[in-house]
């Protein structure tokens, strides 16, 4: 048995422990009221890892696109049917360049289409059924090769609460094309018309003159003037191809030997009449004997009969050849 005496202790010891322990659950606290409209919310699942790009190819009659919907998220499921709407919002695309210091343009509104603008996340459900937007890239109204567009497309919603930080999805949008559907022209009618210089003895008969980047003789070709005086850059080149074309870019093909000379930085120009002359910007050739075929970006799907490549620089010399000069 416990005597009186050590009873009365541990009454006391648990008295203490007690009053220690049991003040924080002494009063009710009163929580403030949290509605279940405030744990739910309607957002953009496509854009949780930020800007969606979509790289497209150049080419007729092939169906190109990227999914947008909606999302019902927070806590439960929807105990109605919840209508969103989606639009593009293009006033974005200066705000979303301003803040991170990019340049892209907007997607013109012929260049894409969008399968809905309003739809339903179900009752009982999550998200919305899939819909697409549908990329023009061939044809009147296209998206033009090699320029980046932003196309934002936003949600709203009257019944439900938008995430902000998931209300727009940003996509970028390039259509690059392929070069393997771009062969080269036929160049039967092709002529040199123009040319800054050439080496008409110093390379033997068949070789050194402008006219045997034509020829389909990959062993010929064309060398700028080194004997009597060495003509100094640019050198270039001036093509009628016989018959108005719509023009892509160039293929090159360097003498096919070693020698210092191979073009590096080149300049091309297009016209319709030989007398008025569009600039299509520069670009710069590797230093190999290999085919190269380029795109000129701003030059590409122009109209022309003529293009002049004008040579700004070679590798490892101020001469330049060329054995062949074809267009696509």
């Amino acid at each position: 048995m416990i005597s009186q005496k050590k009873y009365q202790a541990l009454f006391m010891l648990f008295g203490l422990i007690s009053s220690a322990i049991l003040p924080g659950c002494k009063d009710n606290v009163d929580l403030p009221d949290q509605p279940l409209e405030n744990y739910v919310n309607v957002y953009m699942p496509q854009g949780i890892n930020g800007p969606v790009t979509a790289n497209l190819k150049v080419k007729e009659n092939l169906v190109q696109t990227v999914v947008f919907g909606a999302d019902y998220g927070g806590y439960g499921y929807p105990d109605a049917d919840v209508p969103v709407s989606f639009a593009v919002d293009n006033s974005l695309v200066a705000t979303y360049n301003g803040a991170n210091k990019t340049s892209y343009q907007v997607l013109p509104s012929g260049a894409y289409t969008l399968s809905a603008t309003s739809s339903v996340i179900p009752k009982g459900k999550l998200a919305t059924a899939p819909l697409k937007v549908s990329f023009k890239t061939t044809g009147t109204g296209a998206i033009t090769a090699f320029t980046t567009y932003l196309l934002p497309i936003t949600v709203s919603c009257p019944t439900v609460k938008v995430r902000e930080s998931l209300k727009t999805v940003y996509y970028i949008v390039t259509a690059l094309p392929d070069l393997a559907d771009y062969p080269n022209f036929d160049r039967s009618k092709f002529s040199i018309v123009d040319f800054s210089s050439q080496e008409a003895n110093g390379e033997g008969p068949n070789n050194g003159r402008a006219v045997f980047v034509l020829d389909g003789v990959n062993t010929t070709f064309w060398h700028s003037q080194w004997q009597n005086g060495t003509a100094s850059p640019p050198h270039y080149l001036t093509v009628d191809m016989g018959e108005l074309k719509t023009f892509h870019g160039l293929s090159f093909l360097t003498r096919q030997t070693n020698d210092n000379g191979k073009p590096n930085e080149v300049n091309l120009k297009l016209s319709t009449d030989n007398v008025t002359w569009t600039d299509y910007g520069i670009l710069n050739l590797a230093n190999t004997q290999n085919l190269q075929s380029v795109f000129f970006p701003s030059g590409f799907n122009k109209q022309a009969r003529y293009f002049k490549v004008t040579i700004n620089s070679s590798y490892g010399s101020n001469v330049t050849h060329l054995a062949e000069l074809y267009a696509f």
